[in-house]
């Protein structure tokens, strides 16, 4: 069994836990704007990437708040949890760069 840090709650079993997807997804400022294919995107396509991955997790059956972690996909391991609407501690991807600077 995997134990889980919970930032209020401390370690506990992952049975616990709910898994809520790939964390720091912006929603479209205009949704009504986008078309068929845009809106498929942002429902449907996710990063999957081979190492550290930011997620969002529910402590459901504990203190049922919200949070995100950084999980390493291909060991599981929690490499660290943190409040939701903090900054993600991953560095930044090379296409975030580019959104930054344009």
């Amino acid at each position: 069994m995997q134990l889980i840090p919970c930032p209020w709650c401390g370690p506990r079993e992952e049975t616990e836990f709910h898994y809520g997807g790939q964390a720091h997804v912006a929603h479209p400022e205009d949704p009504f704007a986008l078309d068929d294919e845009e809106w498929a995107g942002y429902v449907f396509f996710r990063d999957n990437p081979k190492g550290p991955f930011a997620e969002r997790w529910a402590h459901t059956a504990g203190c049922r708040r919200w949070f995100n972690a950084v999980r390493d996909t291909v060991s599981y391991e929690f490499l660290n949890v943190y409040a939701t609407g903090s900054p993600s501690p991953l560095a930044a991807t090379p296409r975030e760069d580019q959104e930054a600077t344009a």
